[in-house]
């Protein structure tokens, strides 16, 4: 059955207050705004040398640059989980994902039909300060970038390979793979042929939540399949304002809201609601299969 309503978020500037690396440039002493100049610039150097990249995912050869560089001296996979404890996490996170998880948990026909929340995260981030998180403990999976590490003479590790990515298109393809119960039901992969209702998520149980114009993507599969999409913007911040307010009149998202989760704000509010309606239905569709099993045939007489 198709009872799990599944909310998907963003990491960077949706959960967090910036981005997951300020915490490395602070401890090497970089400035952040200059590597990300650097990086922001990699697209056209290259391109002018014939070469294409991908504009999303090209940072992480900047850092492992840093790190053989010895900018970044030392910097490996258990420091980036590290730096999860430092990420300055908006107001009402983690907090939203227990509540949320917890939201059902008192309505015996949820319970019935095992109607549940589950939380998955979606970023072109490390995936490895996310996992250091507070909110790791509530979340199913998570996809992000995953670096591979090298192991000096010395016995110290450092990373020095990429060995995945995901960009801002390629989190489509993660939607798919949680509409699918791939990492969550064995033997299922991304070639998997199954039908509509062999899918561990239903699109239309979905919540998609990030903060701006590189997630369209993202927000076009699943608001296009049925599912809700919602924005979120820093307070105060008026061109972020106006960038999920373009979202929401060019129809991308149903609803925006600033950053703030705290029980009682605009953002909590839209996401409980949403939760108890996508229960409300799943209810409905249930007991309407469960009304036409136990009708008995009628014979012509």
């Amino acid at each position: 059955m198709q009872n799990i309503i599944a909310i998907i978020w963003d990491f960077d500037k949706t959960l967090v207050d910036g981005y997951m690396q300020d915490p490395i440039f602070r401890e090497y002493g970089v400035d952040a705004s200059a590597f990300w100049k650097e990086v922001n610039a990699l697209p056209q150097k290259y391109k002018e040398e014939g070469v294409k990249i991908n504009p999303d995912t090209i940072y992480l050869n900047q850092f492992i640059k840093y790190v053989r560089n010895g900018i970044f001296k030392g910097l490996n996979n258990a420091k980036l989980r590290g730096y999860g404890a430092e990420q300055k996490f908006y107001p009402g996170i983690p907090e939203i994902f227990k509540i949320t998880k917890e939201l059902l948990g008192d309505d015996s026909i949820c319970k019935e039909y095992n109607i549940r929340v589950e939380h998955y995260i979606v970023s072109t981030g490390f995936a490895e300060v996310i996992k250091g998180t507070s909110i790791m403990q509530y979340v199913e999976y998570i996809w992000g970038c995953e670096l591979i590490e090298h192991k000096h003479e010395d016995g110290e590790k450092e990373i020095a390979e990429i060995g995945y990515t995901i960009d801002n298109t390629t989190k489509t393809r993660a939607l798919f793979e949680i509409n699918k119960g791939i990492n969550m039901v064995e033997g299922i992969n991304v070639n998997s042929k199954l039908s509509d209702a062999q899918r561990r998520i239903d699109f239309r149980n979905m919540i998609y939540i990030a903060d701006g114009p590189s997630d369209v993507p993202a927000f076009s599969v699943v608001k296009g399949r049925g599912g809700a999409t919602f924005a979120i913007y820093p307070k105060g911040q008026q061109k972020a304002f106006e960038q999920v307010e373009k979202l929401r009149e060019d129809g991308r998202i149903d609803m925006f809201a600033e950053a703030d989760y705290s029980d009682g704000t605009t953002a909590s509010m839209w996401i409980c609601n949403k939760i108890q309606e996508f229960a409300e239905r799943i209810k409905q569709e249930e007991q309407t299969k469960r009304i036409g099993y136990n009708t008995t045939p009628q014979h012509l007489v």
